[in-house]
C-alpha cells in the first residue's frame, strides 16, 4: 500500500504525517480523510488552486495533469515544476512526498 508523506506545515500538520492510502485515491481525499484539513474551495472539482501541493518525491508516478489543471496551476501561489492540484493528483503504486505551500491564492488575495 503506497504512502503519502506530508512534510511539516505550520497550520495543517505541524509535525508532518505519513498516510497509507489505496492506489487510485486523490491526494486531497487522502489528506482530508486523515485530518489534514487542506483547503479545497471548489470541492475538488478542478476549478481553483486552493489545494495546490508540491510533489517533492514520486512526481513521475502520478498521472500527468490535463490542460485544465495546467491552466489553473498557472494561477497558483508558489508554483514550481513539481506543483499539482491535490484534488487531481491520483496516487499510484509508489510512495510520494508532498509539501503544502505556505499560502494559497485565497490567502494571498485576502492579505493584500
Amino acid at each position: 500500500m503506497p504512502q503519502i508523506i506530508v512534510l511539516p506545515h505550520e497550520e495543517f500538520c505541524p509535525e508532518g504525517v505519513v498516510i497509507e492510502v489505496d492506489s487510485g485515491t486523490t491526494v486531497c481525499r487522502a489528506l482530508l480523510a486523515n485530518d489534514v484539513e487542506i483547503e479545497h474551495a471548489c470541492e475538488m472539482s478542478n476549478a481553483c488552486t486552493t489545494c495546490h501541493v508540491h510533489i517533492r518525491e514520486g512526481f513521475d508516478s502520478i498521472e500527468e495533469s490535463d490542460e485544465i489543471e495546467d491552466d489553473l496551476l498557472d494561477k497558483a501561489w508558489g508554483l514550481d515544476p513539481d506543483s499539482r492540484l491535490s484534488c487531481q493528483a491520483v496516487v499510484a503504486e509508489e510512495d510520494i512526498v508532498i509539501e503544502i505551500p505556505k499560502y494559497t491564492i485565497n490567502q494571498v488575495s485576502e492579505n493584500n
